[in-house]
């Protein structure tokens, strides 16, 4: 998963001096300047400001959901995949162990310390190199479906190409999905999840140069040659928006390149030409790989696509121009990697606005991204507000998050959060921004085959969480039952929903806030041992798995009623 509030803060700070503009709800001009004695002025402009936020709070209360109104298993088909994801960096281990070669997160946790929160790494992280047996029985005692997992490149190509294939690096994976296959679970596999081999940045830059697409391509083939027979589902790419904004743009995860002046490890960089440079190879290299899938590896059953991060929107007021705003934050975080496989060209909002910064595509390249996936991921964590900003005379982005003229925020103007807290810092709980997405999905770009790839929250640990408090995470209980609902009610609204995954399994090196966060539904003490608890939502995740994958009756829930959200706000 992504550290998200980082990116927030980035699209939410303004390096222009942008005007937010001041249009009433019947699309009045209102003066930026309020007098006292303007009575009527301030009446519409309290209603305008207030609106919306007012319908997003009314639906937030303080009372927990009622015995009815928590899901089971029997309210979706048995076909839906309920599983839990993680990422080889963040749980792995064995850094350097057995012929591995070192990603580009090794090297920024070994050479940018400060970089990370607590000035962690990952050289051991939850060591499931070595407990990855423990991780497959704690997925069977939940009763998951399915375990979403992701490939380590240099793991099993030590420098990124095919001249140094490590075969006990291609064993560890082999034994991994032996033993989930005979568990009765489904792997999932995501090709990339961020560690890129240090070896190609160091020869060529990696994702900055075309180069990258013929070795992803070829590492991708090989995933597709040693475990394809036992692998049907794959995900080239995660979460490419959140990967090119915050390690080419701010330049907080790695390799860390940004503009000079900005503060980053690497400021050498561009921040508003790298970002799209390198989303431009990653949809490209996709491309490449479902071509060579489809053509050399597909099986019966073979299904391929990308897991994208999308952080939901609402407009801030009740504007036209916030309602742009909305539309435009949709397209910088969906549309971005989203519309090139659906149409095969970036959102016109953003041709618009980036312009000759925004590569482009030749038809042939058009005619390999169309159509290039038989299913979506999507990660989802929280929503933010969208803020209109003026394009000024003066306008110049600093960050390519800029080119969205639109800020993201947290409060909407009446001072409400888009939802409760739940202790991590970025995320908010607003499950029906899960269900815009998927309505959008189907309304906007055909209905697909969706996954929720990712979906949950994280407590902070700053050394201070006792593991009993850990344990007992009620929050996070409230979190996952609230989406798990809004599942069910996108289904019957028509989304073509297939799977959920929780983020993650367990807790986690979370990038670069190292191990001050616990996103896991099990508890790793790493104090001894990295040893494995279930956590309470783990062991409520556990009784739902197991209580209705039958046939029978099943329960009808009155979602007119669920929708009206009644939130455990944390004190």
């Amino acid at each position: 998963m992504a550290p998200l509030l980082l990116h927030a803060s980035a699209i939410s700070h303004s390096a222009h001096p942008g005007l937010r503009s001041h249009i009433g709800p019947n699309n009045e001009h209102i003066s930026r300047h309020l007098s006292s004695s303007s009575q009527n002025t301030k009446r519409r402009c309290n209603i305008s400001l207030r609106s919306r936020a007012q319908r997003i709070s009314s639906q937030l209360g303080g009372q927990k959901l009622e015995h009815w109104e928590i899901p089971k298993r029997d309210w979706f088909p048995p076909s839906f995949t309920f599983g839990a994801a993680t990422s080889a960096f963040q749980i792995e281990g064995g850094w350097n162990e057995d012929g591995k070669g070192p990603s580009t997160w090794d090297h920024f946790c070994h050479t940018y310390p400060d970089f990370i929160a607590d000035k962690s790494n990952g050289d051991v992280a939850a060591d499931s190199y070595h407990l990855y047996e423990e991780d497959v029985k704690l997925l069977k005692e939940m009763g998951m479906d399915a375990y979403r997992f992701s490939i380590s490149w240099p793991r099993i190509l030590p420098n990124g190409t095919l001249s140094d294939i490590n075969e006990k690096g291609i064993a560890y994976y082999n034994n991994l999905i032996n033993l989930l296959i005979d568990n009765g679970i489904e792997p999932y596999v995501t090709i990339f999840h961020w560690d890129t081999p240090q070896a190609l940045v160091d020869d060529y830059g990696g994702f900055l140069d075309k180069r990258i697409i013929k070795d992803y391509t070829d590492f991708a083939g090989l995933c597709f040659e040693r475990f394809g027979d036992r692998v049907n589902n794959w995900l080239t790419f995660n979460e490419p928006h959140t990967f090119t904004c915050l390690s080419y743009g701010t330049g907080i995860l790695a390799p860390g390149r940004c503009s000079p002046g900005m503060k980053c490890p690497d400021p050498t960089g561009d921040s508003i030409r790298e970002p799209y440079l390198v989303g431009h190879n990653f949809l490209l290299a996709h491309a490449e790989t479902v071509d060579l899938y489809n053509k050399f590896h597909r099986g019966e059953k073979g299904r391929i696509g990308l897991a994208l991060n999308v952080m939901g929107t609402v407009p801030y007021g009740s504007t036209f121009l916030d309602e742009q705003a909305h539309e435009r934050c949709m397209d910088y975080n969906l549309g971005w990697y989203l519309e090139p496989v659906v149409r095969g060209d970036y959102p016109h909002s953003m041709r618009s606005s980036v312009r000759d910064r925004l590569p482009h595509f030749t038809e042939k390249e058009q005619q390999k991204l169309v159509g290039s996936y038989d299913m979506i991921g999507i990660n989802y964590y929280s929503s933010r507000f969208a803020k209109h900003v003026d394009i000024t005379e003066n306008f110049s982005p600093e960050l390519n998050t800029h080119d969205c003229c639109a800020t993201e925020e947290i409060t909407g103007p009446n001072g409400n959060t888009i939802g409760p807290a739940t202790g991590n810092a970025w995320v908010y709980m607003y499950p029906k921004g899960l269900k815009d997405i998927l309505m959008i999905m189907k309304k906007r770009y055909g209905n697909p085959p969706v996954y929720i790839t990712e979906n949950g929250m994280g407590d902070i640990d700053n050394g201070d969480l006792s593991m009993e408090a850990a344990l007992d995470d009620h929050i996070r209980l409230d979190y996952l039952q609230r989406h798990i609902s809004v599942l069910k009610d996108s289904i019957d609204s028509g989304a073509n929903v297939r799977g959920h995954f929780t983020w993650s399994l367990l807790d986690n090196f979370e990038w670069s806030s190292g191990y001050t966060e616990r996103f896991g539904i099990v508890y790793v003490d790493r104090e001894n041992g990295c040893k494995r608890t279930l956590k309470r939502s783990a062991r409520w995740l556990k009784e739902f798995n197991g209580a209705a994958k039958r046939p029978g009756n099943l329960i009808k829930p009155n979602f007119s009623e669920i929708n009206k959200i009644k939130v455990v706000t944390p004190a």
